[in-house]
């Protein structure tokens, strides 16, 4: 039997929640909603606005916990087997519906998103990125097929805090670079080599409108820039992440983002793709790429993420980036790559990075 992937559709504008009654009707009349405090506080009343006349009924609704955590879906999954409810809604960011996907699974019910902020790829995505109770990165679980719809509202996303569409931005520009570096030198099928040319799309049209759809944000204008990079790192992103083995969906930046992750300052203070952005500059710089870690790390500026140590507010200290080099080298992210890296050479490629 031959492969094949499942897409995740979509619906996108100011009007994107007016297409919920005709999607999920198919799926079932029984919704139950789990998201996030203030993405509920923000997108739940548009929600209701668009099932109320439809054969849709909404019979609860959870908060996601604050963090995608295997205890916290193993609850709502016990506390709402008992709902008898056809469809899971997951509302908000990465980790609401990253909560909303793993109970779906659990309760073997069909999942649609509605994502609130542009911050990742996880609308349109048939994994979860689960965590330890202290935010600390767990492991990624894998489902059988994506969501089945994601509806996004960009008049919702357009009014929310830019920096997770900062963000976004960042985490996007990671799966084109580190899907062209985990695939270097091997021959690829079909799927995967499809997936490695879409990747190209989630840094190129960035590079364009990405500082444009960030000052739209920031003035909460719903923009042709901001559609771009909406669609660039809900949907590009996801569909990348779909289409390639899963051995080619992360390599250095991620596995940098973890090792980072474990300094509670940084965990606290900084978003996962900000993280990520600069895990890239430290993989470009690994691979002797000075003139792309430059132009990228120029336009990262321009955003204005983090592109150093410094920004992070992290001593460019041995003793205290040990144990975030030896974190990074650990991650499954790193098993597939072109190449053996070391923890010198990882360390030397931080160094290189700072002095860029």
């Amino acid at each position: 039997m031959s492969n094949h992937v499942t897409f995740c559709p979509y619906t996108i504008g100011e009007d994107a929640y007016d297409a919920i009654p005709a999607v999920c009707e198919k799926l079932g009349g029984r919704l139950l909603l789990i998201g996030g405090k203030t993405a509920m506080e923000k997108a739940k009343p548009a929600f209701l606005k668009a099932i109320q006349d439809s054969d849709l009924t909404l019979v609860a609704d959870r908060w996601h916990g604050g963090e995608c955590t295997f205890a916290r879906i193993a609850e709502l999954s016990e506390e709402c087997g008992a709902l008898d409810v056809d469809l899971i809604v997951g509302m908000g960011g990465g980790k609401a519906i990253d909560t909303a996907k793993g109970v779906a699974n659990k309760l073997g019910l069909p999942v649609v998103t509605l994502p609130t902020i542009a911050s990742t790829c996880a609308g349109t995505t048939a994994l979860s990125v689960v965590y330890h109770e202290d935010h600390t990165h767990d492991r990624t679980i894998f489902f059988d097929g994506p969501p089945a719809h994601c509806f996004i509202h960009t008049g919702i996303l357009a009014q929310a805090p830019d920096r997770y569409l900062r963000a976004g931005m960042g985490d996007t520009i990671a799966k084109h670079f580190e899907c062209h570096f985990s695939t270097r030198g091997d021959t690829l099928a079909h799927s995967s080599a499809l997936g490695r040319e879409i990747s190209n799309l989630c840094y190129t049209p960035l590079l364009a409108c990405g500082r444009q759809a960030l000052t739209d944000c920031q003035q909460g204008s719903d923009t042709p820039a901001l559609r771009e990079a909406v669609l660039a790192n809900v949907v590009t992103t996801g569909l990348v992440s779909l289409l390639v083995e899963e051995r080619y969906n992360g390599a250095v930046a991620h596995s940098v983002c973890y090792g980072l992750s474990i300094l509670p300052e940084v965990e606290k203070n900084f978003l996962h793709g900000d993280i990520v952005a600069y895990g890239v500059l430290v993989q470009l710089m690994l691979d002797h790429d000075t003139k792309q870690a430059a132009t990228l790390r120029d336009f990262l500026k321009s955003l204005g993420s983090p592109v150093t140590l410094a920004d992070f507010g992290v001593p460019n200290d041995d003793a205290l980036l040990s144990p975030v080099i030896e974190k990074a080298l650990s991650g499954s992210d790193m098993e597939y790559l072109p190449y053996p890296v070391t923890a010198k050479m990882l360390r030397d490629a931080i160094t290189a990075t700072e002095t860029l």
